[in-house]
């Protein structure tokens, strides 16, 4: 296989590394902690530069502006958004991206986290700046629903501390993400998998070679080069099985469309990466990734069903997995969730929670109520099927 190919202006976007938290630059301490609660996308445009200090403590892409603003503007209709801030924009230190639930049953829950199956947290400057993110939140008629928090998440024992006599909150474990940590090891990532899987990858590589040389390219796209290059990725994930079962991008304008806004954003900062495996002159599979916080984010995979035999998605992991080593990261995170086929590369996995915090109001307590409902029937619709 050809060496793999950097192309894009400049090299990567400078990143924080993840044991080296630092204070987020331009935001001062507020001794009055005034909330805000932000409704309307127009508002939200102006917390971009003070947003963006505070995720970069976290190293989470879901937590940049460019993917909250994205999914705000894909998934919260007007009138759904309700983030709360700390602070007076633009000087805000902690942030719930929250937007009311779909199903107006009195929700919150974190913007285009149940679409797109991501993790997500708050952002905060200082332990007191999220404490008063969480009193804030307790103070809200409607209940939390919050989906796929990092396990180790603070924001778990801060919602304890304000929800203390002023409601309930439960926690329960839900699937995390797999990841790689990265280390000399696998700058050849093939003496990383097992004696079946190499024998595998070299049949498949052999058997790719019968129809055409095989290259890869990490491609930092630049504005003018952004859409072709997300226009030949989304095409070879719809001519996979995801295409066939109506899964892929194309067929779902609306997480499509957020896909393109979050690529743009991410383009602008210098860390969007699009990644191409050719066998001959087709492109037979693709990813779209991004690098935050010292960290390969695996956001989008796909390849082309008639290369299926080649295995190219498999070919092209093990050449990103490379690239991510040669320059330095940390860590190669999956994201989605754990599948039989990332348990080939790590049985490493990044636990997530599913948090639901209901306050001593009305409101909170007939939410409450309902989802003891819910979960009583789901019970016994499950002893009902196991009867004989």
């Amino acid at each position: 296989m050809a060496p793999i190919e950097v192309v894009g202006p400049g090299s990567l976007h400078k990143e924080l590394p993840p044991d080296r938290e630092r204070p987020p630059g331009g935001i001062r301490a507020m001794a009055a902690r005034p909330v805000t609660v932000i409704q309307r996308l127009a508002e939200l445009d102006g917390l971009a530069e003070a947003w963006d200090a505070l995720a970069e403590r976290s190293g989470l892409p879901m937590q940049d502006y460019g993917w909250a603003r994205a999914a705000a503007a894909s998934f919260a209709a007007e009138g759904r958004l309700h983030i709360v801030a700390v602070g007076v924009p633009p000087a805000i230190t902690a942030v719930a991206p929250l937007a009311w639930s779909r199903s107006d049953d009195g929700g919150l829950e974190m913007i285009g986290v149940n679409e797109l199956g991501e993790p997500m947290d708050f952002l905060y400057a200082t332990p007191s700046a999220l404490a008063a993110l969480t009193d804030a939140l307790a103070r809200v008629r409607g209940y939390l629903a919050l989906n796929r928090m990092p396990a180790a998440s603070s924001a778990l024992a801060a919602l304890r501390r304000s929800y203390r006599g002023r409601g309930k909150v439960f926690c329960h474990q839900v699937g995390g993400w797999p990841w790689i940590p990265l280390d000399a090891q696998w700058t050849d990532p093939e003496r990383q998998l097992n004696p079946g899987r190499r024998s595998d990858l070299r049949r498949a590589r052999r058997l790719a070679e019968k129809q055409g040389p095989i290259s890869a390219e990490v491609v930092l796209p630049t504005p003018e080069t952004l859409e072709p290059l997300l226009d030949e990725a989304f095409r070879v994930e719809a001519a996979s099985w995801k295409g066939s079962e109506g899964t892929a991008l194309v067929s779902d304008p609306t997480r499509e469309l957020f896909y393109r806004r979050y690529a743009d954003a991410a383009c602008k900062q210098g860390n969007l990466l699009v990644c191409l495996l050719r066998i001959g002159q087709q492109v037979a599979a693709m990813q779209i990734a991004v690098t935050s916080g010292g960290r390969f984010w695996l956001l989008k995979i796909g390849y082309d069903h008639a290369f299926s035999r080649c295995s190219p998605g498999v070919l092209l992991m093990l050449e990103t997995i490379r690239y991510a080593v040669a320059r330095g990261l940390h860590s190669y995170e999956f994201l989605g969730s754990e599948e039989p086929w990332t348990k080939m590369w790590t049985s490493h996995v990044r636990p997530c929670v599913s948090v639901r915090a209901y306050p001593a109001s009305l409101p909170g307590m007939s939410a409450l109520a309902a989802e003891v409902g819910r979960l009583a029937r789901r019970r016994l619709a499950r002893l009902f099927r196991r009867a004989p």
